[in-house]
């Protein structure tokens, strides 16, 4: 298995020198816009419903998302409407349902890969409340991230964590239900920086899932592009679907070896 593995011409990304000091620069944006947010009280969703017990808690976290995902695009938007703003947030482009990354987030910042640095951002939301909530959540696909990287060493993918509670009080006049969805905590990781003891690989569906074993305790070790994927080629391979052949499918139909 090692043989066939090793012993072929691959095709090798080499990200710039500058990658980590990129990477370090948008991750601390990042925790720095999502910090004021919610040090201003910024960080509120308000939902209002006829429903009499509001909205059903033991279910909350199934519709979260979409909500969290929500605002987390309306905040950067506001950001990068706002011209010269603090943050060097220029522009903000929401995702289609079926990308990778949820939004991405452009920031003024000259490097050798450019005047402007690009950050694909996925966001994932688990609930206060809730022990188990999003504790172990899909990232992308094996198949699609192992391209991205090929195909641009310098790909920024951003796993953002937003932890959220709800509460809320019946409005006597309206009869409405006010729900409260309030971000409570955020944690900003780079993927490709994420230790090896911390990401998991699940064979179940297609090429397979890139997971985040427990999103709330993640640890961070610094590594390159190619480190990455080779990685990620092992947890393929020795998973109990995939074998080395199914891989060389792969890598030769994605033109990962030469």
């Amino acid at each position: 298995m090692r043989d066939l593995y090793s012993s072929q011409i691959f095709k090798i990304p080499t990200e710039s020198a500058d990658y980590p000091v990129a990477s370090g620069y948008v991750v601390a944006r990042i925790d720095a816009i999502l910090s004021e947010a919610i040090d201003n009280g910024q960080n509120r969703i308000i939902i209002n419903t006829n429903l009499r017990r509001g909205i059903p808690m033991e279910n909350v976290n199934k519709i979260a998302g979409p909500f969290v995902e929500a605002w987390a695009g309306e905040m950067f938007e506001q950001i990068a409407d706002s011209p010269n703003n603090g943050w060097d947030l220029v522009n903000v482009e929401s995702c289609r349902r079926l990308d990778m990354a949820d939004v991405i987030l452009q920031f003024k910042h000259r490097s050798s890969m450019g005047e402007m640095v690009l950050a694909n951002v996925d966001v994932k939301a688990t609930a206060e409340d809730f022990v188990n909530s999003g504790k172990s959540p899909n990232i992308t696909s094996f198949e699609r991230i192992r391209n991205a990287y090929v195909e641009d060493p310098d790909y920024i993918f951003i796993i953002l964590s937003l932890k959220h509670k709800v509460y809320g009080e019946r409005d006597d006049e309206t009869g409405l239900f006010h729900s409260v969805m309030e971000i409570v905590r955020h944690s900003v990781y780079d993927l490709k920086y994420i230790s090896e003891d911390d990401i998991s690989y699940n064979p179940a569906l297609g090429t397979g899932q890139i997971q985040i074993k427990d999103i709330h305790y993640v640890s961070t070790t610094h590594r390159n592009t190619w480190d990455f994927c080779q990685m990620i080629d092992r947890m393929y391979i020795s998973s109990n679907k995939h074998t080395v052949e199914d891989w060389l499918e792969l890598a030769k139909r994605n033109e990962w070896v030469k």
